[in-house]
């Protein structure tokens, strides 16, 4: 018996209309994007005539575009956003990504929904219900092991979506309350004030400082690259990369990367197929290091604890080159085995571990001369250097335009007064187009074959690449070069519509139920802030409660941001592996806006911070 096969997603972000369509093109079968409000990532907001453009985009390739209305509303808003989720459904948008359950109140068109990691998907029991209740697609939080994803798998039929690549936050998403708390911007809300990038002394009850200016929440970023063979077995049907706010190179770079790296997968796999059209054909090798990055780490993939912090700076690394090897008045060698070029940002940590950067001058092969000269920079021999800007690698992304193709196979045919041009392409999709000729005879019969196959052959800046094709003429027929040109031209270009016409928009419609709540209440930790979200949870069982007095400004010494990640763990402090010499507990988190609590729950290993003293300003 044949079982249908798996259909694979990659899904990359696209901060704008630019990065989504570059995105489609290095092989995206699936694009986020945020809408002209809502979005958690208020700086990549998008107007509908971008979305609209990325949407006709994407479709021809069978790709898809999810809005991402990801925020929290409040009573007064969340009219405004059901009026955004008719517009995005009438441009053809293939899914909303959403974190306020109101929506699921209210009257919203049929258009799949999504559940944002920001609804903090941890559990069998929180996916299952967001599966019963009407969701088609869930995006699991970044914490989870794969033995943990394959419990929710197991419980569940629903799509699953992860991330593989990219930022962390270092805070269960949707659970970070931080930046709302001590600077009144909300990262539910999309304008998160990025507390896990400043730099933090960390001290004990006593005032002992433990480690002084370290990045003590600062994580390296995503790379899940080696795992998306146990991912797709442990159930993942969605491959997320992380970086609206990324610029268009690194979207090319990170998607071509993970594209090749899926494909290679699906061919090797028979139960695995790509989500969308086309074929990519790269001019350049896609590398993740050479671009922004803050070094990379599998978090808790493996289930096992590990130190995946980059306390000495939030800010990008890039690609390791080698060691600095002998240090001249003007210039330093450098024992690489990579090419640098003249502009490349370069940077190391120096003997106070702070991060330095020095431009390139000039490159004589290993022999760099840095702008500020080498006593300025601070260099000495047996120093890593890493390259944060590879200027050649830019350029070659820069480059980097349409590399994505759909075969369509041709035959043309001699209809007497008209030639007619037939295409088919990978997805068996038809059409056929026409032009009128005048008859002529040619002045060497047989010649009108091969000229034909040579015009049709060329495809110019279409999305189409030319396969087979077959002709069907009259030996002694002349037709000039330009009409041939023409009917190609039409030919495709009316291929395009039909491909077009041939998508169809997914639509799902709510299914209210009663399905019951995973707990007994709710708390501020589920995010209410209107009264539909408050009427969701009663229609599913919780009892009465006001959900005003659970948001979270109201809560007192509350957690602001609850995390599997361990500051202990990361300074060799861990209690489960064995007595430490740290007596004064509680520790204590203290930068420019405050000081902060940590606590430790060893046994489900998770550390909440919680607010101590505000500093005077």
């Amino acid at each position: 018996m044949n079982r249908e096969k798996r259909k694979i997603e990659l899904l990359a972000p696209a901060g704008n209309l630019r990065s989504g369509i570059a995105a489609i093109n290095h092989g995206a079968d699936a694009v986020y994007i945020g809408g002209p409000a809502f979005s958690a990532r208020a700086a990549a907001s998008n107007s509908l005539a971008d979305i609209e453009q990325l949407v006709r985009y994407s479709h021809q390739f069978n790709a898809r575009v999810y809005v991402a209305l990801n925020t929290l509303f409040t009573d007064r808003e969340i009219e405004q956003a059901v009026d955004l989720t008719w517009q995005m459904y009438e441009i053809g948008a293939d899914a909303l990504i959403v974190q306020d359950v109101g929506l699921l109140e209210s009257d919203i068109p049929p258009i799949p929904l999504h559940s944002s990691t920001q609804m903090n998907n941890r559990t069998p029991e929180k996916v299952r219900f967001l599966e019963e209740v009407g969701f088609s697609q869930v995006v699991l939080a970044r914490e989870l092991s794969l033995d943990q994803i394959r419990s929710i798998r197991a419980a569940t039929t629903v799509p699953l979506e992860c991330f593989i690549h990219g930022a962390l936050c270092v805070s269960y998403s949707g659970q970070c309350y931080i930046s709302e708390s001590v600077a009144g911007r909300s990262a539910n809300r999309g304008n998160c004030a990025q507390f896990c990038r400043h730099a933090y002394d960390l001290c004990d009850l006593q005032g002992n400082t433990l480690a002084q200016e370290k990045y003590l929440l600062s994580l390296k970023d995503l790379n899940l690259s080696h795992y998306l063979n146990a991912l797709i077995d442990a159930g993942i049907d969605s491959f997320k990369i992380e970086g609206r706010l990324k610029n268009e190179n690194y979207v090319k770079n990170i998607t071509a990367y993970y594209r090749q790296l899926l494909d290679a997968l699906i061919l090797e796999r028979k139960d695995l197929v790509p989500s969308s059209s086309g074929i990519c054909n790269f001019t350049f090798v896609p590398d993740p290091d050479r671009v922004f990055n803050r070094g990379y780490c599998s978090y808790f993939v493996k289930g096992k604890r590990n130190r995946v912090a980059q306390v000495e700076t939030p800010k990008s690394l890039g690609k390791m080159l080698g060691q600095v090897n002998e240090i001249q008045s003007r210039s330093f060698t450098l024992n690489t085995k990579e090419t640098v070029v003249n502009g490349d940002g370069l940077c190391f940590f120096n003997d106070q571990h702070q991060l330095v950067g020095i431009r390139v001058n000039r490159a004589e092969g290993t022999t760099i001369f840095p702008w500020d000269g080498v006593t300025k920079a601070g260099l000495r021999s047996g120093l890593n250097v890493y390259r944060n800007l590879d200027v050649e690698f830019s350029r070659q992304l820069q480059n980097s335009i349409l590399c994505r193709r759909i075969t369509v196979a041709l035959t043309l045919q001699d209809k007497g007064n008209f030639l007619q041009l037939q295409c088919v392409d990978e997805d068996a999709i038809e059409s056929v187009a026409s032009i009128p000729i005048t008859r002529e005879k040619a002045r060497k019969p047989g010649t009108l074959e091969a000229v034909a196959c040579r015009q049709l052959q060329k495809s110019g800046e279409t999305v189409f690449s030319i396969g087979t094709i077959n002709t069907e003429l009259d030996e002694d027929l002349f037709v000039p070069t330009a009409v041939i040109n023409a009917l190609r031209r039409k030919a495709l270009d009316l291929h395009l519509e039909r491909r077009l016409e041939h998508y169809q928009q997914k639509k799902v419609s709510l299914n209210r139920n009663t399905y019951p709540w995973v707990a007994q209440t709710v708390s501020f930790f589920d995010n209410i802030t209107n009264s539909r979200a408050a009427a969701f949870y009663l229609r599913h069982g919780v009892p009465p409660f006001s959900w005003k007095e659970l948001r979270a400004e109201f809560q007192d010494k509350g957690a602001l941001m609850t995390t599997r990640y361990c500051v202990r763990y990361q300074l060799g402090m861990c209690l489960r592996k064995g007595p430490q010499e740290i007596s004064a507990e509680p520790l204590i988190l203290a930068d420019r806006t405050g000081k902060y609590l940590l606590e430790f729950c060893c046994r489900q290993c998770e550390m909440t911070i919680k607010k101590l003293i505000k500093l005077d300003s």
